[in-house]
C-alpha cells in the first residue's frame, strides 16, 4: 500500500508539473498575442545572423555481424541514449512570405554514445556487463529549408528538413591502440526533420527548436581482431536535438 502511495503521489506531481507548464505557456502565448508586434520589418531582410545553443540527445542504431552468431564470448550489444552539447551559427535566407533556406555554420557539438555489452567470460577485474563510451567532436555543415506560418503577432511556428554533413574531430578509425575497442569512421551524413516556433522581443527573436537526425551512412571502422567491434557490422547514428536559437 505504501509502495502504491507513492506511485500516486509521484504520478500526481508530474501531473501538476505538466498542467502549470502549460499554462505559463498559453499565458505567455496569450500576453504576446495582445502586445503590439514586435520587429515588424524582420521579414523584409534577406537575410539574419542568428546563433543556437544545442542540447542532444544520441545513440547508435547497432547492426550485428555474421560472426555475432558465432560468438561466444559476447551475448548482446546494447545502445544506450546519452546527452551532450554544442553551439552553432546559423545564416538565414529569407525567399518567400513562407519560405526561408538556412546555413548552419559553424556548428560544434560534443556527442557521447554507449554500448553496453554482455559478456560470457570476463577478464580479471571486469564485470560480465561492461559499457564503453564513444566520445564524439562534430564539426557539422547542416543545410535546411523551412516553411513558416503565418505570423500572429509576436508568434509564429515552422517546419524544417534537410542534410547534415558531419566531420568527427575525435575519430579513432586509424588508431591500432587495443583499448579503442569500437572505431568509428571521421564523416558522417545525416538527414534532419524538425518543428519550432518564433517568438519575437524587442530586440531579438527567440526559437525553441527540436528536430531529429537520422544517420544514413555506416560510421563503424570494424576491426576483426576486437571482441566489441567484431561482432558489429554497421553502426548509424541517431540524434534529438533541441536548440534555443536567437536571432536579429
Amino acid at each position: 500500500m505504501h509502495h502504491l502511495l507513492r506511485i500516486k503521489i509521484k504520478m500526481l506531481t508530474r501531473f501538476s508539473i505538466v498542467c502549470s507548464l502549460l499554462a505559463l505557456t498559453l499565458n505567455v502565448s496569450a500576453q504576446f498575442l495582445r502586445d503590439e508586434e514586435n520587429l515588424p520589418d524582420h521579414d523584409d531582410k534577406f537575410y539574419h545572423l542568428g546563433i543556437a545553443l544545442i542540447y542532444n540527445n544520441s545513440h547508435f542504431q547497432v547492426s550485428a555481424h555474421p560472426k555475432f552468431l558465432q560468438s561466444d564470448s559476447v551475448m548482446y550489444v546494447n545502445p544506450e541514449n546519452t546527452g551532450g552539447f554544442g553551439l552553432a551559427g546559423l545564416h538565414t535566407f529569407h525567399l518567400s512570405p513562407h519560405w526561408e533556406f538556412r546555413i548552419v555554420f559553424p556548428q560544434l557539438m560534443f556527442s557521447y554514445k554507449n554500448l553496453t555489452y554482455s559478456i560470457s567470460y570476463p577478464q580479471a577485474g571486469e564485470k560480465p556487463v561492461a559499457t564503453k563510451q564513444v566520445e564524439s567532436i562534430l564539426l557539422g555543415f547542416p543545410t535546411q529549408v523551412k516553411f513558416l506560418s503565418d505570423r500572429i503577432n509576436n508568434f509564429r511556428i515552422y517546419m524544417l528538413g534537410g542534410f547534415n554533413y558531419q566531420y568527427d574531430l575525435a575519430s579513432n578509425a586509424t588508431s591500432r591502440k587495443a583499448q579503442d575497442l569500437v572505431k568509428l569512421r571521421p564523416y558522417d551524413f545525416s538527414i534532419e526533420a524538425g518543428i519550432g516556433c518564433q517568438i519575437f522581443f524587442p530586440v531579438f527573436i527567440l526559437s525553441p527548436e527540436l528536430k531529429v537526425s537520422e544517420g544514413i551512412i555506416n560510421i563503424h571502422s570494424r576491426d576483426p581482431s576486437l571482441i566489441y567491434s567484431n561482432v558489429i557490422d554497421k553502426l548509424n547514428s541517431r540524434m534529438v536535438v533541441f536548440s534555443l536559437i536567437f536571432e536579429g
